[in-house]
């Protein structure tokens, strides 16, 4: 197999690392690996693998002998420096949310809709964490009974908001415990011991942008224009693995034991289901893991070819870092690099 000259962009952020974590783990066939951040952390040391690799300056010429470049920093630094890994000769990842609905541009969940990279032109998007954790299960579905409604409640872990998002609910955590009171910073609302239902901004609708992303993401790797969606996003004290509650509604009725085989045989899912023993997906569970762990199957008592089932996995892993390494991979397999 070809070995490839990587980078990862904002190497020291959370996805960042588990990025070369799993870029590790999976043995991606890696000639050279470059670890780029912001002018201060130039010099820093990162591991990879059994060593460690120093942190270098992401500018244009950094991508110059780059192959595929995962990009794990935000919309304007994306905007800004794609482009310009792309000029170099780089294929881009990207984590961030600013291609993900550019038409131009694929949204890759490797197990949903692998083929559309077929068609990138430099730049391919990574889906919202959320996004991707409901479409490893959904798609299977929704090939075998046709999809039409979605409902879904995601209850988000705090790292999905990054490092200060681990670090704010330990010290408020800690702060409460001690009797004195918390002050929020990263959040809008105390996180410990408490349910915040705001991600994101809100959009003219009363729906956030996080919210929005679901619906949007959604059609576009479905690939289904008028699918109808409705989401609510929750943080919740959790450090990691976001969790979601949903409900679908189908062309043709599937039942509870169909969705079972047909999720048994679906990549990147774990069927755990099984309440008499009270086992269910939990965050706990699915915490460092590559999997979407679905249970709680049942169908919907309030309306026809409706479908409930409850989800967990580790937005770090599939949701950023495991998906994007993973879209190298495709890119791999179908000879585009």
């Amino acid at each position: 197999m070809t070995e490839l000259n990587i980078a990862v962009v904002g190497a020291l952020g959370a996805v960042g690392r588990e990025m070369l974590k799993t870029l590790a783990q999976r043995r991606f066939p890696a000639k050279t690996v470059k670890a780029l951040d912001i002018a201060e952390n130039v010099g820093k040391t990162i591991p990879f693998n059994d060593g460690n690799i120093s942190v270098e300056l992401c500018c244009k010429d950094a991508f110059s002998d780059v192959d595929v470049a995962f990009f794990a920093v935000g919309d304007g630094v994306s905007r800004k420096l794609a482009p310009e890994a792309v000029e170099m000769g780089a294929i881009v990842i990207d984590n961030s949310s600013a291609w993900r609905m550019d038409p131009e541009v694929p949204l890759i969940v490797p197990e949903c809709n692998a083929e559309d990279l077929r068609n990138h032109k430099g730049i391919i998007a990574n889906p919202n964490c959320s996004t991707i954790i409901a479409m490893v299960p959904l798609k299977p579905l929704s090939d075998s009974a046709g999809l039409k409604r979605i409902v879904a409640s995601t209850y988000q872990a705090v790292s999905g908001a990054g490092i200060a998002g681990l670090d704010e609910l330990s010290l408020q955590t800690r702060e409460v415990l001690d009797g004195k009171a918390a002050h929020p910073e990263v959040f809008a609302h105390q996180i410990a011991f408490n349910l915040i239902p705001h991600i994101d901004y809100f959009e003219e609708n009363a729906y956030t942008h996080e919210e929005m992303k679901m619906t949007r993401e959604g059609r576009k790797i479905l690939n289904l224009p008028n699918l109808m969606v409705s989401c609510t996003c929750v943080r919740v004290p959790v450090y990691r693995s976001h969790s979601e509650a949903i409900t679908i509604e189908t062309e043709r009725k599937l039942t509870a034991d169909e969705a079972r085989h047909i999720l048994t045989n679906a990549p990147g899912v774990k069927l755990y289901d099984d309440p008499g023993k009270n086992e269910y997906p939990m965050p706990l569970d699915t915490s460092n893991g590559d999997d979407i762990w679905v249970g709680r199957i049942r169908e919907d008592i309030s309306a026809d070819n409706s479908l409930v089932f409850w989800c967990c996995g580790d937005q770090i892993r599939k949701g950023a870092a495991l998906n994007a390494v993973q879209i190298g991979e495709k890119l791999i397999e179908f000879g585009l690099v």
